[in-house]
């Protein structure tokens, strides 16, 4: 059997005919795996969705419990017969609940041909998500969002490390920091109180609701505080020396404009990019990212021990050709409609002046 009997890319995305689903579907199918909750890749009005149950959890508080026809959670190792193939789920490490895709056919059909997509996904520790486990298999669907050699991601804790040093630095002013509301924005907390920071965070309301979300399934995250209501010229709600959480595009809305003399700062692996970062107008780049860079990119799909590898929304080109100097055999997907620079969130949509309103649909 070939890789190409078992997924066939169609305009609803990756699908499995043996298994009767799509993996990640663009628009609403029959069945559909959904690797993480990000909304690029997790959509409602599927007739049925198989995730992790946290991924489960995640869509039901964005899109409400209606969101599937029928949500079946799969745990992590755990195996499920669809049609002419056995699932099962490996952690990603991208956010909560996010998983690759096992992919196996059965031993009736000829030798057994296993399939990992790996969804989005990050090799650095994360103590917000399980961390990433390398699935050995014969074709690997690697993403490739910052799929380039320039793309080296530093430690993450050296960049909070600049933040909090530019807290220390500049007490009178307001350090804003962009992040998107799922994952990044929890993960930049709980590296802060890693740090050894233990005052307040205050979150802009697009962050509450996924990051009550997180504090339920046990993750700890300190002091976190609503900002107080009150007016550019109302001095207890400006929280000079205060660290503000809030969705990328509240950094340069009316909103930020509040707070005392805020420090525009933005978490991002696109933060490597100076010219993305002038572009922002962000004053304090954090170079922090959920995804593979080049290096974890390449040392994975040495580790599947993939003999071919697709390649797929991101940098895809160099990938493919550094698998191919390999000696594998590789390809690009070309698959559309995922976030437009690999992190964005498409419901990343600019907040009120309230401050309430933001990133969630």
């Amino acid at each position: 059997m070939r890789p190409s009997d078992v997924l066939k890319l169609t305009p609803a995305g990756l699908c499995c005919p043996l298994g009767g689903f799509h993996i990640d579907p663009l628009r609403p199918v029959e069945r559909a795996i959904i690797t993480h909750g990000h909304s690029d890749h997790a959509r409602a009005g599927h007739g049925a969705v198989l995730a992790t149950a946290e991924t489960l959890a995640i869509m039901a508080a964005r899109y409400g419990d209606g969101f599937t026809g029928a949500a079946q959670a799969l745990a992590y190792g755990e195996a499920l017969e669809l049609g002419d193939v056995r699932v099962a789920l490996a952690p990603a490490g991208h956010v909560l609940g996010s998983a690759q895709i096992v992919i196996e056919t059965k031993p009736a059909a000829g030798p057994v041909l296993r399939i990992v997509a790996s969804g989005d996904y990050k090799r650095e520790a994360d103590p917000t998500c399980e961390p990433f486990r390398p699935v050995g298999c014969d074709v690997f669907i690697t993403e490739a969002t910052f799929g380039l050699p320039v793309f080296r991601h530093p430690p993450a804790a050296s960049e909070i490390d600049k933040l909090l040093k530019s807290v220390a630095l500049f007490p009178e002013r307001t350090h804003i920091v962009g992040a998107y509301p799922l994952g990044k924005a929890q993960r930049l907390m709980a590296l802060i109180r890693a740090a050894g920071c233990d005052a307040p965070i205050y979150l802009h309301g697009a962050m509450e609701r996924l990051t009550e979300l997180y504090q339920e399934h046990g993750l700890a995250l300190g002091d976190l505080r609503r900002i107080p209501a009150g007016s550019r010229r109302d001095a207890a709600s400006r929280l000079p020396g205060a660290i503000v959480l809030c969705p990328p595009s509240a950094t340069q809305d009316l909103w930020a404009r509040r707070f005392a003399d805020p420090v525009s700062c933005f978490a991002s692996g696109w933060m490597r990019v100076r010219a993305r970062a002038r572009q922002k107008g962000v004053e304090l780049p954090l170079v922090i990212s959920d995804h593979a860079d080049w290096d974890d990119l390449c040392r994975t799909i040495t580790e599947t021990g993939a003999a071919e590898v697709w390649v797929t929304h991101g940098q895809e080109d160099a990938l493919v050709h550094w698998c191919t100097q390999q000696g594998l055999k590789a390809q690009p997907l070309h698959l559309l409609g995922y976030g437009d620079d690999g992190e964005a969130e498409p419901e990343d949509r600019p907040a009120d002046d309230a401050g309430t309103a933001g990133a969630e649909p």
